[in-house]
């Protein structure tokens, strides 16, 4: 049997998109520092980065099997059930290769500890470039990501590694109906987020700390702020409604909750052309939500499967 296939999964560097954008490296230092930005914060993000690839596209060289392909890619990238998967960026860039993938262990490397920090990117640039991949995968320990699925009525689905945008692209009201354990609900808010258990320390739990800290100065009392994160591969979810707006046409009765297999989140839109569905802050990569669509959220079939040094 041949070795499995080894992908490397990058990302193009500020410095590059900006080039890309302005056409050659002096306009784009022209427009940075016409905004009164520090143009070698780029070069040298850049530099790093490529040096780091460069290591660990010389540690992979010595396997016969391996293919690096740049993160606009992933979508049509094909990958094989028995494929190692390395990624070099931040934390987005890992959740955004899992979407893709099955059961194929994820390596998430971290280029830049000083300038980011990831829960996905455990594994530093030496480790990643001195080990083979034998070695880093005997060394490290399997976790499980229990990911989120999102259905539409026409079929359309998105998966979520760490939560689910439900709402208006824009910042007017978002009108849906919200159907939940056999209530229906029809809600005008700022939209609705769906956690899995890596995403519950993100976005969900700033929805949760900001509604209580308000209720708490409001009743005069300080009610303290719950940690109300859980396990990454725990068989549920969670839910908030943000600013649920109570009118004679909308309600706020159902704006917290846990989606289960056996019971899962739908809602039915009430929004003209505006309505959207995004996963992980992609915003670019979203689901039109428009009216008369019904979204199923529950639980992916599949989990994803991260490597960690023991």
């Amino acid at each position: 049997m041949s070795d499995p296939r080894i992908v490397l999964v990058t990302r193009k560097t500020r410095l590059e998109e900006l080039v890309e954008k302005y056409n050659t490296q002096g306009q784009a230092k022209f427009y940075i520092e016409h905004l009164g930005q520090d143009f070698s914060d780029y070069l040298s993000e850049h530099d790093n980065y490529k040096r780091i690839q460069d290591g660990i596209l010389r540690n992979l060289s010595s396997s016969a099997n391996w293919i690096q392909v740049e993160r606009s890619y992933l979508s049509t990238f094909v990958f094989s059930p028995s494929d190692i998967v390395y990624v070099l960026g931040q934390d987005g860039l890992v959740a955004n290769t899992i979407k893709y993938l099955k059961d194929q262990p994820v390596i998430g490397i971290n280029p830049d500890p000083e300038r980011w920090i990831g829960l996905l990117l455990p594994f530093s640039a030496d480790k990643a470039a001195s080990l083979s991949t034998e070695q880093i995968i005997t060394r490290s320990k399997r976790k499980t990501i229990t990911l989120g699925r999102v259905t539409l009525s026409d079929g359309q689905e998105l998966l979520a590694v760490n939560d689910f945008y439900i709402g208006q692209r824009s910042h007017i009201s978002s009108r849906y109906e919200i159907c939940y354990k056999g209530r229906n609900e029809r809600q005008s808010s700022s939209g609705i987020i769906v956690s899995t258990g890596l995403g519950s320390t993100g976005w969900l739990k700033s929805v949760i700390s900001g509604a209580t800290r308000i209720s708490s100065r409001i009743s005069g009392s300080e009610a303290a702020v719950d940690d109300a994160s859980w396990e990454w591969d725990a068989e549920y979810l969670s839910f908030a409604v943000r600013e649920p707006y109570i009118s004679p046409s909308s309600g706020a009765d159902i704006v917290f909750g846990r989606v289960e297999k056996d019971q899962p989140l739908t809602i039915v839109s009430g929004m003209s052309d505006t309505g959207v569905i995004f996963s992980d802050g992609m915003e670019e990569d979203y689901l039109e939500f428009t009216s008369g669509s019904t979204a199923r959220i529950g639980i992916a079939p599949h989990k994803a499967v991260v490597l960690q040094p023991v």
